[in-house]
């Protein structure tokens, strides 16, 4: 019977034993002068996906033997060990790369039998070179049989074994590079956050955007409304903080001329941490001059559309058990009709913060003091409203009170040119035509930072500098900012963010 070797699941007497025993298999290395981490480089030729697609069968049939292996292409592979086969003078054994896994054939005839014999002390999790040719087992699976074979790297560790896997959350998020070795999946994800963000990329660069980068670093918090981190640069001796957003400095560009802009960087919030939420996460934001938040709606959609297309191959996927259409229309709603539809409740009859506050305990929302009557309709909304957005909504006409860097409605400056995109019950956007009155965000500067006297440790302060750029002049411009992460989860069907941030923010083992 063959003697398969994967990595078993021990004891902690156990453990530590394989442990050592690994480490003195490194030690008789390095006395026999094949130290692995002496190796520089290695020359891959070949990853496993590539060598399986370009197979092709030679003439004279399947079986290996039956052909002259001179006329056979050579291949150099390599990969991490995850599963061997002994069978005397001659083994089987798995290697992983970046593109999967493939199953390689060694004997020592071919490479030897002081390689062989190294080779059988080999341990999983070891990363091995390989130059071979490619044949099809009798079994039909494409194989490299080896040539020469070299030992890149001693894992002195033990993988998680492989019938049960790494499953446990809290250690899959702590040591993300095991959970990348042993769970496929978790890989394929991140392959396609990659795609992702290069379609949302290709996508605004066919639209003449150009991709620019703002400080991280801020000396005022601004842009959004969050509880920012602070931080103290020792030279100027003051504090600064991790921006929450990217939207002043790229407002500052549309006012310097560059007509269309985007980023698509890190952002740090002091906030709670829940399956949606991360204190840092990836934001995309784009301005672009002469449009409106109907420009921005048109811009979110289509990009959506184009990136779940070209990576999924689709414009219909699934998010859980439920078929999120994209390809249709999305849906557009003001969000005093959504609440009217959703609670009954018609806010536009709603005069005074008195029959607001009535409202809201008639309904059992609560509310601070400080909440104006915009807040208390954003309140209902959240209620009563934001689960029930399953398909594609943009959901427009904010009030001012929560909108302080959004244009007034003209025909009713009690609310804003701005919208918001939920998907799945959850915000994927967010929207403005964007303020350009520099008194008019002066007033509404000031009404923050009050707030943010009275306590709220998420109202902005005022920045002096971008008033200054308002006043300089700002052309009529539509911004919007997305979530990339939420983004990702949406198009993987991935219910935490944890699972799409390669190494999402933990708490200390010790604490």
């Amino acid at each position: 019977m063959d003697n398969i070797i994967e990595a078993p699941e021990f004891t902690t007497e156990e453990l530590n034993e394989m442990l050592q025993i690994r480490r003195n298999k490194l030690e008789d290395l390095k006395k026999a002068g094949k130290n692995p981490f002496e190796i520089t480089k290695f020359d891959v030729t070949h990853y496993s996906q590539g060598v399986i697609d370009s197979y092709v069968e030679p003439e004279g049939g399947e079986e290996h033997g039956e052909v002259d292996e001179s006329t056979l292409p050579v291949v150099s592979v390599a990969g991490r060990i995850m599963l061997k086969r002994i069978m005397g003078k001659a083994s089987f054994f798995h290697i992983q790369d970046k593109d999967g896994k493939i199953q390689v054939y060694i004997r020592s005839n071919d490479v030897g039998a002081e390689a062989y014999q190294d080779f059988k002390t080999y341990d999983i999790g070891d990363i091995v070179g390989i130059k071979g040719t490619v044949f099809k087992t009798k079994t039909s699976e494409i194989t490299v049989k080896t040539k020469e074979i070299v030992l890149l790297c001693k894992s002195l560790q033990l993988l998680p074994e492989k019938r049960h896997g790494l499953k446990d959350l809290d250690t899959r998020y702590r040591q993300r590079y095991v959970d990348l070795i042993v769970n496929p999946e978790v890989r394929d994800v991140f392959v396609k956050r990659s795609q992702i963000i290069k379609e949302v990329r290709n996508y605004l660069d066919n639209r003449a955007f150009i991709e620019v980068e703002t400080p991280v670093l801020h000396g005022i918090a601004g842009g959004a409304s969050a509880r920012p981190f602070i931080t103290h640069h020792n030279t100027l001796d003051i504090d600064m903080y991790l921006r929450i957003a990217l939207e002043l400095h790229l407002k500052r560009l549309i006012v310097g001329g560059l007509d269309r802009v985007y980023e698509i960087g890190r952002v740090f919030r002091n906030e709670g941490m829940d399956p949606k939420h991360n204190p840092e996460f990836t934001l995309l934001e784009l301005y672009q001059a002469h449009t409106d938040y109907n420009g921005m709606m048109d811009i979110t959609e289509g990009m959506i559309r184009h990136v779940c297309n070209v990576v999924n191959g689709t414009g219909k996927i699934m998010f859980g058990d439920v078929e999120i259409d994209l390809d249709k229309p999305f849906k557009r709603v003001t969000m005093s009709g959504a609440v009217l539809e959703y609670s009954g409740v018609d806010f536009s009859k709603v005069k005074t913060l008195d029959e607001a506050r009535a409202l809201a305990k008639e309904h059992h929302i609560e509310y601070e003091e400080r909440h104006a009557i915009g807040d208390i309709l954003n309140l209902f909304f959240e209620e009563y409203v934001e689960k029930q957005l399953i398909q594609p909504t943009f959901v427009m006409n904010h009030p001012v009170d929560i909108s302080p860097l959004a244009k007034r409605m003209p025909e009713n400056p009690d609310y804003t040119e701005r919208f918001e995109l939920f998907i799945v019950g959850s915000e994927f956007a967010n929207a403005f035509s964007e303020l350009n009155d520099p008194i008019d965000q002066r007033e509404r500067f000031e009404r923050q930072a009050a707030l943010k006297a009275a306590g709220d440790d998420e109202a902005c302060d005022v920045d002096n500098d971008f008033l200054n750029a308002l006043e300089i002049g700002m052309p009529p411009t539509g911004g919007m900012g997305m979530g990339i992460d939420r983004l990702v989860m949406l198009l993987t069907n991935t219910r935490s963010i944890r699972d799409v941030l390669l190494f999402p923010t933990m708490k200390p083992i010790d604490k």
